[in-house]
């Protein structure tokens, strides 16, 4: 079987999520938000119930709070008012293997949902702000991923768009790839959480458990 060739070389540009691909947050802070998050609905949330929204495991948050009869608006607004920037930011650590970003030698965009007030503040904490050349904070008006607007959005600002550039984007989670192969890249699947804990394998161009695999 041919092997694919290494992608720190095989792109023209590199997009990349933010949370559970680059960062992650300790996991005391994520159970004390959703208990003030359960506080203002009236609703506890089990450990497994916070891992699947934190963690995006079954793909749409806004589905799984649906199915779960919570209204997603109520949802985001609690959760929005319960997180600190600098507490989360001061509770945030970035992944070794994440490193090898800040050498790539090619325009590098940043594509989050998280919010932009929340994201500065990590990016300060974590000193990766200079790691890349162009940010989008996904929001209504730009479309969430797997929409690939927020991705082409992206890449025209890197000036790569539609113009033979070969790119690749990398994310922990399924509508990460689904936002990369709608916009016509690559993608880069990196597993954080394992196979079980998710309850399903997601498919990628290149899947790994660390950057370091590549």
């Amino acid at each position: 079987m041919d092997r694919k060739p290494d992608p720190r070389e095989a792109y023209d540009f590199w997009l990349l999520d933010l949370d559970g691909t680059l960062v992650d947050v300790e996991w005391s802070y994520t159970r004390e938000v959703f208990d003030r998050v359960g506080d203002r609905l009236g609703r506890e949330f089990t450990d497994r119930e916070v891992d699947v929204l934190w963690n995006g495991l079954t793909g749409s948050r806004d589905r799984q709070l649906e199915a779960w009869g919570i209204d997603p608006t109520a949802f985001w607004e609690a959760f929005h008012a319960e997180e600190d920037p600098e507490v989360r930011a001061e509770q945030t650590f970035l992944h070794e293997d994440a490193a090898f970003v800040a050498d790539l030698d090619v325009p590098v965009g940043l594509v989050t949902h998280c919010q932009s007030y929340l994201t500065e503040p990590v990016l300060e904490h974590v000193d990766i702000h200079d790691w890349f050349d162009t940010r989008l904070c996904c929001t209504e008006e730009t479309g969430w991923k797997p929409d690939p607007d927020p991705v082409e959005s992206v890449m025209a600002d890197l000036g790569v768009a539609h113009n033979g550039h070969r790119g690749v984007l990398a994310g922990d989670g399924a509508n990460d790839v689904g936002a990369a192969w709608n916009a016509g890249i690559d993608a880069i699947h990196v597993e954080r959480v394992g196979h079980e804990r998710r309850g399903l394998c997601v498919l990628g161009d290149y899947r790994v458990q660390s950057f370091d695999e590549l």
